[in-house]
């Protein structure tokens, strides 16, 4: 798990990649696309879904491989449901503008550490799928 979780980091500190292509293209071997359709797929969804107001996009991209993985939509919908509720709980927020402090001046999460905990939110959620 851990490898995987340093890969999402890595390709986000690289900036060649945002937040939800991070975590979605460390994941894309699990799914019938490759790394590339990945990419493109999450392109719009770094800072917060393309404007800082919307979800982290470390979680879109979690959702994305959810999504491609399961690929039943009540079951993808619980699972995303699951990782939101663990990723707030920790962090404090899920809206991108939240986490970096936009407002109040005071970042609850890097982009980095978002990056990492949904990867990892992610890993488990598959691991416990096995």
């Amino acid at each position: 798990m851990d490898s995987r979780v340093e890969k999402a980091i890595s390709k986000k500190s690289g900036g060649q990649y945002n937040c939800a292509q991070a975590v979605a293209c460390t994941y894309a071997d699990l799914t019938s696309f490759d790394e590339d359709a990945i990419a493109r797929m999450t392109a719009a969804f770094g800072t917060g879904m393309g404007s800082m107001d919307g979800t982290c996009g470390a979680l879109v991209g979690a959702g994305v491989i959810i999504g491609l993985v399961d690929g039943d939509r009540v079951r993808s919908r619980a699972a995303m449901k699951e990782i939101i509720d663990k990723f707030k709980h920790a962090n404090g927020a899920t809206i991108c503008r939240e986490l970096k402090g936009i407002a109040s001046g005071r970042c609850l999460r890097e982009c980095n550490d978002c990056v990492a905990d949904a990867a990892r939110l992610l890993e488990n959620y598959l691991a416990s799928k096995s």
